[in-house]
Formats: C-alpha cells, structure tokens, sequence
C-alpha cells in the first residue's frame, strides 16, 4: 500500500509517496518545488493572488501524480504558511478546489508530534529519551519524547530560517550588526522555552541537512558556532556553489544555523542530522489510517 503526503510548507511544496516495507518506510517518489511562501508572509502578513494560483497548481500536479503512482490514499498538510498567513483559510479553500483531496493545516503542536514520530521511526539505535527539531523557513518545532511514549513535550517557536533573515539580516553575508540582530530575535522568542534534557537529539528537515555538508555529521555547539563564522565569510551565491546548495537555502541558512545553536544549548546535547520528518511521521499516520479504514 501507498500513500502520498503533500507538504505545503514556507519554503517549499513537497511531495512524499511513501510505502511500509515491514517496519521500515520507504520512499517511492520525493519531489520539491520552491515558492517561498514564507518571505512574502513576513512582507506584508499575506498570501498574494499569484503565489495562492501558483501554490494550489503545484499542489494540483503533486496530488496528480500521487495519483499516478497508485497511492491507495493522499493527503495534503499546510505548515506555518496556514498558521501564520492571514489569508491561511483562502490558501487552503483553494487547496481542496484544486487537488480534491483531503487537506488541512497542522497546528504547531501536531507538526511537532509528526516530526517526531517521522524522525524516531528512521532512526537506529536510540536510546530511551530523544529530542527532535525541525527548523523550517517561518518556524521551529521541538519535541522531546521517550520510545515508549512517544513525544510528551512540544512546544514550537514562530521563527524559522527564512523569517529571521528577512527580519535581521540587511546585507550579504550578514554583517556583525546583522548577527546581533538575529541572536536578539532568537533569544527574545525562545525566552520562554525551557525543554527537558533528553539523552540524544535528532535535528532535521532542510537547514540541518543543509549544515551538515558545511559542520559534519554531529552537529555540537562547536560545530555549529565554526559554521557560521565560515558561511559569515561569503555572499550567498558563493556557498551556494562551494556546497552544493540552492540558492534559496544559501541565503537562510546562517539564520537556520543560528536558530539550532540556540536549541542545541537548551537541550544540552549534540545533534545528529537525523533522516525522516513531518511528512514521514504523516506518511506513517496516514498509512495506519487507511489499513484500518480498508480491514
């Protein structure tokens, strides 16, 4: 059995079609389409009409081709963009007018929960207590749970990597004032975030893979902080080309990084970059569905 996840996210719209292969998912098909939502949300708090055209059309071919792909369901979920737009509900009207399928806006602490879950599942070797952060382009999610339990403390911080460029970095690369402006944002938003200390952590989703190509594997306070005095050093167009990465995820990812350093000195233990995420715990959810739905 397959099943199709679209993730209508800040930076990009994602595609997952997914099957079980005893425990294990396993990917069918990934595609990506960037539309940064996210950056127009920061300038001026809405969707406009062309991204809502553009964003329901590239969720249209996706759901399509999930369709294609014999996907025995398909679903699709709408991160910060739905939470944060104050035309949310119109992106997700125009959502179902256009792909006929099921679709809704995770709240901060669902996206949480299915990071977690998507996370933990592709991992091996764990042990007892395990953190998970995503950090996306307009938030970030964090969840602390046991393997027995599952997450029991979420909780999720409205700045990501593409809201907190735009809002502290005026020039490329960031300058020293543009650094100060970014810690003083982070600090301010997770003043209040106080998580319990797990024995391992797990960092995913796009600005932890991104990173991982520039600090290594495990991503540890020192690794993080040399990081960023090297991605520091260039304009965007030239990390993009010295690692490999768009041009996009070029421009946010010093903002990405400073945000997970700021997590990873609450949770008090190195990340590793770890595989899986909100579409992979989706995938997983709306696997279970659909067999007990179909028994």
């Amino acid at each position: 059995m397959r099943v199709g996840i679209v993730d209508v996210g800040a930076n990009t719209v994602r595609l997952l079609v997914a099957a079980r292969d005893g425990e294990r998912l396993v990917a069918v098909r990934e595609e990506r389409v960037q539309l940064g939502l996210g950056e127009q949300i920061e300038q001026t708090g809405r969707i406009s009409e062309k991204k809502l055209e553009e964003t329901a059309a590239t969720a249209a071919t996706s759901v399509q081709r999930a369709r294609k792909l014999r996907c025995s369901a398909v679903e699709v979920l709408v991160t910060s963009p739905g939470r944060q737009a104050e035309n949310g509900r119109e992106l997700v009207s125009r959502l179902v007018d256009v792909t006929a399928a099921p679709t809704r806006v995770l709240s901060a602490q669902e996206e949480g929960a299915l990071a977690w879950r998507g996370a933990v599942s592709s991992a091996r070797r764990l042990p007892s207590s395990v953190a998970v952060c995503d950090v996306g382009g307009g938030s970030a999610q964090i969840g602390v749970g046991t393997l027995a339990e599952g997450p029991t403390w979420i909780r999720s911080v409205d700045i990501g990597s593409l809201r907190l460029t735009r809002r502290a970095f005026r020039e490329d690369p960031p300058s020293a004032a543009d650094l100060r402006r970014a810690r003083d944002a982070i600090a301010d938003a997770f003043e209040d975030i106080a998580p319990p200390l797990p024995l391992a952590a797990l960092a995913v989703g796009g600005t932890a893979r991104a990173l991982r190509r520039i600090a290594g594997e495990q991503l540890s306070a020192n690794a993080i902080d040399a990081a960023v005095e090297e991605l520091r050093k260039r304009p965007s167009r030239q990390l993009a080309k010295a690692y490999k990465l768009d041009r996009q995820r070029a421009r946010t990812i010093t903002a990405g990084a400073l945000i997970l350093a700021e997590i990873e000195r609450r949770l008090n233990v190195p990340f590793e970059v770890g595989r899986g995420g909100v579409r992979e715990g989706a995938a997983l959810q709306l696997l279970e569905a659909t067999v007990a739905a179909t028994a």
